[in-house]
């Protein structure tokens, strides 16, 4: 069921994207910024909070002084607070009545519930839902909402708005030695010494993409062709949440050690997908394709390396909205024995991309042409993980006529 927030607003101001490609109702493809100044007393009490990186902690001094805050007799709160920023799936208002409905998709969704809600300003909102009861009744008190619509990278705005929240769970966790598995694994990889498991280290690669290869074959979360690992795409904050929850679980320590397996499949497709999508045009009559022309897709002119094992010189930057929907398509390869508490490969994923990369590109590429949708489409996912699972079925039928 939809999640809609309706509730009086005191003024509203609509800041469209000035990359909008008609002038005639919203572009689906761009974002909206709508700023409003809303009542404490008028805020919904049930805006969900889980696509926000961190659980509000009330206890600590910059929390306190917001519960403070909310109390004080002064109305200059909605000038000194930074406000709330809340995603949103769409945002309409009824101008007679000021009152605005705020559509938060469905919340018994993964896809929705991490995607939507309250993405910066969790602490401000659990401070004024505790305190605003014991507000005077003639009080008139204010806060900043700024609701974004058709967000197009939910992890890009959350890094954004989030970044320095974000690392610091994770430079916590590594104090206290939680990424132990994740190190032990790596330890003979070349790109073991570019990882960064602190705040402000000048290292390359943060964990944080380690983390996301594993949540893309998180077979215990998404066992089948039925949903898909997208936030390993559009939601590291949930993956974080993920890891934190399950690193010490017999699955995650086993899916631990086969992180140089995901890293190499990652960079194979990384440095691959060009020849791949080039033989799929050529099959389909183009003489000649130019994949630099995707949406998402530079041509490269001096040479470059891809992201962890350093392949050199792949001919393109690839946005990774295209590649983890094909990435993710393999964790149907992986099982996980629980009597072993040991994970295999019905095939190895690397060799197997030299049987499918070619479809997996097309498939891609005519699903959808602009990578940040392709990250989230749900339905391409789904349609990628069926062709490995296919071609794994037909090879296990050769192999056991």
């Amino acid at each position: 069921m939809e999640k809609l927030l309706r509730f009086k607003v005191n003024c509203l101001r609509t800041l469209p994207s000035p990359y909008k490609k008609n002038t005639g109702g919203n572009d689906p493809e761009q974002e909206i910024i709508y700023y409003l100044l809303v009542n404490m007393q008028d805020l919904p009490a049930d805006i969900p909070l889980d696509v926000n990186p961190r659980e509000p902690k009330m206890t600590t001094n910059v929390a306190k002084s917001l519960l403070q805050a909310v109390l004080e007799p002064e109305t200059d709160f909605y000038i000194n607070n930074r406000g709330i920023v809340i995603a949103a799936k769409s945002l309409t208002f009824n101008s007679q009545a000021s009152e605005v409905t705020i559509d938060l998709g469905n919340q018994d969704l993964d896809d929705d519930r991490y995607t939507y809600g309250i993405l910066d300003g969790g602490h401000t909102y659990t401070a004024i839902m505790q305190n605003r009861g014991k507000l005077d009744s003639k009080l008139e008190k204010y806060v900043r909402l700024e609701v974004i619509t058709n967000v197009q990278n939910i992890t890009r705005l959350s890094d954004a708005r989030n970044t320095s929240v974000q690392v610091s769970d994770i430079a916590l966790f590594n104090l206290d030695d939680k990424f132990t598995d994740i190190k032990d694994a790596i330890e003979g990889e070349d790109y073991a010494a570019h990882i960064a498991y602190k705040d402000n280290e000048n290292k390359p690669i943060n964990v944080s993409e380690l983390l996301r290869l594993m949540y893309a074959f998180d077979i215990q979360k998404y066992p089948d062709d039925k949903s898909a690992p997208i936030q390993s795409y559009s939601g590291k904050a949930q993956v974080f949440k993920r890891y934190k929850e399950a690193f010490e679980s017999p699955f995650y320590k086993a899916l631990s050690k086969e992180l140089p397996k995901l890293t190499k499949l990652y960079d194979t497709i990384e440095k691959k997908l060009p020849e791949a999508y080039k033989k799929y045009k050529e099959h389909a009559g183009v003489k000649t394709p130019r994949f630099g022309s995707v949406k998402g897709i530079e041509s490269l002119s001096t040479q470059a390396k891809t992201t962890f094992l350093h392949f050199e010189d792949p001919s393109h930057n690839i946005s990774t909205g295209f590649i983890y929907p094909i990435f993710g398509a393999f964790r149907c390869l992986l099982k996980f024995d629980e009597n072993t508490n040991s994970v295999d490969w019905d095939f190895d994923p690397v060799e197997m991309w030299e049987d499918v990369g070619e479809s997996l590109a097309q498939n891609t590429f005519e699903t959808q042409s602009n990578p940040q949708l392709a990250g989230k489409d749900k339905q391409l996912w789904l349609s990628n993980y069926r062709i490995v699972e296919t071609q794994a079925l037909r090879k296990l039928l050769k192999r056991n006529p």
